[in-house]
């Protein structure tokens, strides 16, 4: 058998380089020819082609989610954006006190999802480099997802989606996949686990933070006129927005930050919401079932000739072109995961329940999130 040569490689691979070992590797003994995409085998037709593909990201769809967790985790993110210029793989790894050749792995697998980017150093060396994307993996950042995805991967959540067949299945008893696999419904559960209510309030506020402000810059008209609020959301926090009251369940009001403009009150929104020239639900309506919905007590909390109920969710199939209409799918499938009667619903949907709660008229506004701003009106 015939040896190689010292710094000799036994593989080398044509359809590219492989930064400063591709000298080594263009001489290497077993050859690799480029291999075609499968678009361009003939005889496979174009559908069938595409599953072959698709079907792989199922296969290991949870491998994107899980990586994207560790490096969250291990805080990849914060230390190379802080870095301010490309950072190569030794000073990451001692950074990070990891194990280099396995943080490698990890690196070219969210360079290869455009996560972050390989930038040269000099002619013998690259180092990584923030991207919008890992922009939002940064702990506390200005449009930081983290709070989010770590909601998302809890256990709890985790656990729910192994019991989502038996909801589809069901046909009396109502419980959630959330409640099948934690013996709680979701709101107990948060309620009586300070850690899991902690990771979800947090998850809360970091995307209805980045809401809010998509709001006023996509449509601050919406506020025109209004002087007092009240406001009912999915956690403890306003989210910059001047609200005269904040409703919402006792143990989310425990945690609210206090404030001088805000009056914090624990109550029960199908039993009465304090009054106020416009009431703002946000994250909140899509908990509840239809019959639910009209019984919240909003439109009985503002002025019958110029009050309104200002709502934040989202419409689904209102734009299929629009890039984040498959988010609102997602929403709705962790809406049945996690809730009892929750979901997302169409134009036609929203419109019935607003007609038999009372309101008179109303229009949908989109912004640039998964939400949109529907107005009712009495």
């Amino acid at each position: 058998m015939v040896q190689p040569k010292r710094n000799q490689t036994l593989c080398s691979y044509k359809s590219g380089s492989f930064n400063k070992t591709s000298s080594r590797v263009a001489n290497g003994i077993i050859k690799f020819s480029k291999r075609k995409k499968i678009t361009e085998v003939s005889g496979i037709e174009e559908e069938e082609a595409g599953a072959e593909v698709d079907i792989w990201n199922y296969v290991f769809g949870y491998a994107k989610l899980a990586v994207v967790k560790c490096a969250i985790e291990l805080g990849i993110a914060d230390v190379i954006e802080n870095y301010g210029s490309p950072m190569p793989l030794p000073e990451l790894a001692t950074a990070l006190r990891c194990e280099p050749s396995r943080l490698h792995r990890i690196m070219r697998f969210m360079v290869h999802y455009r996560i972050f980017k390989q930038e040269p150093i000099n002619q013998h060396t690259v180092g990584f480099s923030s991207t919008p994307l890992s922009r939002r993996l940064i702990k506390g950042g200005e449009k930081s997802m983290v709070a989010f995805i770590l909601l998302m991967c809890s256990p709890p959540w985790l656990a729910s989606w192994h019991c989502l067949n038996a909801r589809v299945l069901e046909t009396g008893n109502n419980i959630s996949p959330f409640e099948a696999a934690n013996g709680k419904d979701l709101w107990s559960y948060t309620e009586t686990n300070p850690d899991h209510n902690e990771v979800f309030n947090e998850a809360v506020v970091c995307y209805a933070r980045l809401t809010v402000e998509a709001i006023i810059k996509g449509c601050p008209e919406v506020f025109d006129g209004v002087k007092s609020l009240v406001m009912s959301v999915a956690s403890r926090h306003s989210h910059g927005l001047e609200a005269s009251t904040l409703i919402s369940i006792p143990h989310v009001v425990a945690v609210a930050p206090k404030s001088n403009s805000t009056e914090n009150v624990a109550g029960n929104m199908f039993m009465s919401i304090p009054n106020a020239d416009a009431a703002f639900l946000m994250w909140v309506l899509h908990d509840w079932d239809d019959e639910e919905c009209i019984k919240i007590q909003c439109r009985e909390a503002v002025p019958e000739n110029k009050g309104k109920v200002i709502i934040v969710e989202a419409v689904l199939e209102a734009n299929k072109d629009y890039e984040l209409s498959f988010v609102e799918l997602m929403l709705d499938m962790a809406l049945m995961a996690g809730t009892r009667k929750g979901k997302e619903r169409t134009l036609n949907e929203w419109s019935y329940v607003l007609q038999q709660s009372g309101f008179t008229r109303s229009n949908v506004k989109p912004i640039r999130e998964v939400q949109s701003v529907i107005e009712a009106y009495p």
